[in-house]
């Protein structure tokens, strides 16, 4: 699948989706964020991949936000940047996902790394929320998943006063994961994610759809009844007897029940 602002590879079991506007400080736009989604959504579909690293081109910018130009004037969907889309995918998707923090990490980018299951990031990478300071914010994702990661107290001092963290203090208080020297970035990522991989993929997803059902309602809920619990009753020999029963319109055979 061929993309125009970000880029996607394969190394094994990694995969690695780059957002691609260094220019730009990698800044999201409509097509950037729907992009994202889908590229997402098509690892989703495969198995060849097990960890997914996320990061922004250049080494100066994970990404700083987003550019709303050329958005329709609405206050509908159409009018909005659709960066939910970009979030609910990494929350839907089933295998790990790395933020690989090359950069500043800043507004709608600094949300982006915290939606993603784990971080790691460089030394010089600066962490940051501004949206008050710019008009605007994130009531949702960048509020909830902060409070969580760093809690109530330091996630309202993020969001109010807007200051500028390091690597080395971000890592200290919960935000991400892990800081390595600028050089070591790219292979110390790499190592981190094949870690990961080898883990049972079931398993991992087991406990990613676990961690999402807290805050995703129904629909994080149903990650792990639907999408995790169901195939497998699907193929028991309860679920074959009681279809079988059903179509040969007969009492269902219970001995198999719960086999």
């Amino acid at each position: 699948m061929k993309y125009q602002e970000i880029l996607y590879s394969e190394d094994g079991p990694i995969g690695t989706l780059t957002l691609n506007r260094p220019h730009d400080g990698n800044m999201f736009t409509e097509t950037m964020c729907h992009e994202i989604r889908d590229c997402i959504n098509e690892v989703r579909r495969e198995t060849r991949t097990r960890v997914l690293v996320i990061t922004g081109a250049g080494d100066k910018f994970f990404c700083i936000g987003g550019r709303k130009d050329g958005m329709q004037d609405s206050r509908l969907y159409a009018g909005v940047l659709p960066t939910l889309e970009m979030y609910e995918s990494i929350d839907r998707l089933q295998k790990p996902v790395v933020a690989c923090v090359n950069g500043f990490a800043v507004g709608g980018g600094n949300v982006l790394q915290m939606v993603c299951d784990l971080t790691i990031a460089k030394e010089s990478a600066v962490f940051r929320q501004v949206g008050p300071m710019m008009g605007s914010f994130d009531a949702g994702y960048g509020t909830w998943y902060l409070e969580d990661l760093i809690g109530k107290k330091r996630a309202k001092d993020m969001w109010f006063r807007n200051p500028k963290l390091s690597a080395k203090e971000a890592e200290a208080i919960g935000l991400i994961n892990q800081v390595v020297p600028d050089a070591d970035l790219s292979e110390a990522t790499r190592a981190y994610a094949l870690e990961i991989a080898d883990r049972g993929a079931f398993a991992l997803a087991s406990i990613k759809a676990a961690f999402g059902a807290r805050h995703g309602g129904v629909s994080g809920l149903s990650r792990v009844s639907h999408d995790l619990l169901l195939p497998g009753y699907l193929r028991s020999e309860e679920a074959k007897e009681l279809s079988a029963s059903f179509a040969e319109r007969r009492k269902p055979d219970s001995s198999k029940f719960g086999c």
